[in-house]
């Protein structure tokens, strides 16, 4: 039942779950509010005293009490809300509902809620269905409610990030978890997820590990490091205790034969790394730069013309059948010096083109025997064009008939829709591993159209593309939220082999599906960013995979003012009102400001404003063609800018925010 109740009656209710926000995102509320209006009803029970408990919309509460202080609202400013008769039990759930989809939910309130929930008698199956998550994203956030209280605390107040709170629940072992916690927050370095988990799963560290071989005994002893050793133990076998001291030490000798390569070999940087291998976090944000080998000298190449003629005297020797077996054995050991000596000559040291010196970097790994090793692989900053640059495109339909509607896109936006459209079906993928094989096979087959140079044990490939632009992720992004917790579900006890050997023989011990997992995300996260469009943009591959797998992209993606109705004209947003309303709808907004309309189109899309079924239904539905799994639009590119376009209304100063957070789907049914 909706009624009006006075600001003063409504207070706080001990059963709202958010305990944290963020002051920025409230400033934000508040203005909105002081500039339109409330624009979404609280929802609350009746408490105490003529009291009503705000289960959902405390943010807003507070934001119009503040105003009241400020003398912008009165004190028994008329509050509209939506009064619920709930058991205690309940408004949990409610609060949750509500928040989920508003302002992000910090993970230790959604970790507390959810075990709440389980504690109550629900199931994490039901508790997934009744918000549409993913039974993975359930567990994960309640393994997170299970961290050592030190740890949980830091991750309530953002001192440390979801993937390093992930990184302790590595070991369920609280006492672990606040040993190592404790050991780091003090040290120079900014520990990362990698660096955390690999101290939680080992209480002490061998001295043959490679850090260890890295700083040596002396250096670790001298800064205090303990070292523990059985009675015949000896100096790879015994235990170095503190290994945080360890790491830190490690990381900071890293970081000083980087500076000294960066210096020696005049590159920009060198980005130090404790694993042998350059992570996808080192990596990111970062282009491979084209280099050649050093071309021979004369001397050199005259070098390899007597080798050859050498190899060939002694290959002779080989195929003699009467050669005598000292011979023979002097030919085999001649033609290995031969071998080792030609490929040292021939691998030359990699150049850089002029236009790419002053610039370029490398990343310095820590090889299993504790020796850094600079990889030969030379790196660029990727280059984003600001907004201000963003060529327009212009969006019409494929099949050419006549009238069709042209709407103009900024690039900057085609890009971001194909980035978030490429996470939807990179989902889909990854969680149908049959059809994940089809399509690494298929590509594996054709691959042979492709020109390989590089030698190495295998010729299958699976680079993952940064997209067309750094550091973007869509924090309202169901699909890509997903495909987090998907990767952080993988088992990957394999990695912890001493060597590839052993690493692949852990991984064929794996259960099947959890091998089944791991070949779902390796082929998944190999997309490219696309869109439903003809141009460079478009990849009609990935549109066939799209619908063959059938899926509803609204499912998975709304259109929001941040992420869409701001950025296209006035005349896309009341088009896009035509299609679920008809020409009534699109007429009640002509003459509504750019800003105004922008927002109230997020409502009406998000399905949270009065409506007959039908209209309701298509407007849920709604997506842009471009995000569609289907036929391709064609685009026409044309001078625009995400911050202004140039057809379309200059900005009103008075316009605000809308008092609510971008909506969030549902996952659709991920069942084969």
């Amino acid at each position: 039942m909706f009624q009006t109740i006075p600001l003063g009656k409504l207070v706080a209710s001990p059963r709202n779950v958010r305990r944290h926000t963020d002051a920025a995102a409230d400033a934000e509320l508040k203005a909105s509010i002081a500039a339109h209006g409330l624009l979404q009803n609280l929802v609350v029970r009746a408490g105490p005293k003529g009291k009503f408990e705000v289960e959902a919309g405390e943010r807003r509460r507070r934001a119009m009490l503040a105003l009241a202080e400020d003398k912008v609202l009165p004190r028994d400013h008329q509050v509209t809300c939506l009064v619920l008769s709930v058991d205690n039990e309940a408004a949990p759930e409610a609060s949750l509902a509500e928040n989920f989809h508003r302002l992000a939910m910090n993970p230790a309130d959604e970790a507390q809620a959810f075990a709440a929930l389980i504690e109550g008698g629900a199931t994490t199956e039901q508790v997934a269905s009744r918000f549409g998550l993913t039974v993975r994203f359930v567990e994960g956030r309640l393994r997170l409610a299970t961290l050592a209280p030190v740890v949980f605390d830091a991750l309530a107040a953002g001192v440390i990030t979801l993937d390093m709170a992930k990184a302790y629940g590595a070991t369920s072992d609280q006492q672990i978890q606040a040993r190592v916690f404790t050991e780091i927050s003090g040290a120079y370095y900014s520990p990362t997820p990698d660096s955390i988990r690999r101290m939680v799963l080992t209480g002490t560290v061998r001295g043959s590990d490679p850090r260890a071989k890295l700083v040596g005994r002396d250096a670790y002893v001298a800064a205090g490091g303990r070292i523990e050793r059985e009675l015949f133990d000896n100096a790879d076998t015994e235990s170095w205790v503190d290994v945080a001291l360890l790491e830190s030490l490690a990381a900071e000798k890293m970081a000083e034969e980087a500076r000294a390569i960066a210096e020696q070999n005049g590159l920009a940087w060198v980005k130090p790394t404790l694993d042998p291998y350059a992570s996808h976090d080192l990596v990111e944000g970062l282009v491979r730069l084209p280099a050649e080998p050093a071309p021979l000298s004369e001397a050199e190449a005259t070098r390899l013309e007597e080798l050859d003629a050498s190899w060939d005297e002694h290959a002779a020797v080989l195929e003699d059948e009467e050669s005598a077996p000292e011979a023979i054995e002097a030919a085999e050991a001649a033609i290995a010096a031969i071998e080792r000596e030609t490929q040292d000559i021939r691998n030359r040291p990699l150049v850089l083109p002029d236009d790419h010196k002053g610039s370029a970097g490398m990343i310095l790994t820590l090889s299993r025997e504790g020796k850094p090793v600079l990889q030969p692989v030379f790196y660029g900053e990727r280059k984003v064009a600001t907004s201000d640059s963003d060529d327009g495109i212009e969006v019409v339909s494929s099949d050419g008939e006549a009238g069709t509607r042209r709407a103009t896109m900024s690039k900057r936006l085609v890009d971001e829709l194909a980035m978030q459209r490429r996470d939807v079906l990179a989902l889909h993928l990854a969680s149908d591993p049959a059809l994940a094989l089809d399509v690494m096979v298929f590509t594996l087959a054709d691959a042979d159209s492709h020109d390989w140079q590089a030698r190495t044990a295998s010729t299958i490939r699976g680079g993952v593309p940064s997209g067309p632009l750094v550091g973007f992720e869509p924090a309202d992004a169901a699909a890509t939220r997903a495909l987090v917790e998907l990767r952080a579900g993988l088992d990957e006890t394999w990695r912890s082999g001493r060597d590839q050997c052993e690493r692949f023989d852990r991984f064929r011990a794996l259960p099947d599906e959890a091998r089944a997992a791991w070949l779902g995300h390796v082929v998944a996260r190999s997309l490219e960013a696309s869109l439903n469009i003809s141009g460079e943009r478009r990849i009609p591959f990935q549109d066939h995979l799209g619908a063959l797998i059938g899926i509803d992209i609204a499912q998975w993606w709304r259109p929001t003012a941040a992420n869409y109705f701001d950025r296209v004209p006035k005349q896309v947003i009341l088009e896009a009102l035509g299609d679920v309303g008809g020409a009534e709808l699109a007429s009640r907004y002509m003459s509504v400001k750019k800003a105004d309309l922008a927002a109230s189109a997020e409502r009406i899309f998000a399905g949270a404003t009065i409506a007959e079924v039908a209209e309701r239904e298509r407007a849920l539905a709604w997506v842009p063609d471009v995000m569609r799994f289907g036929g391709a639009a064609v685009i026409d590119e044309q001078d625009d800018s995400d911050t202004a376009l140039a057809q379309d209304q200059q900005p009103d100063p008075s316009d605000g925010m809308a008092d609510h957070g971008p909506s969030e789907a549902s996952p659709c049914d991920l069942a084969a």
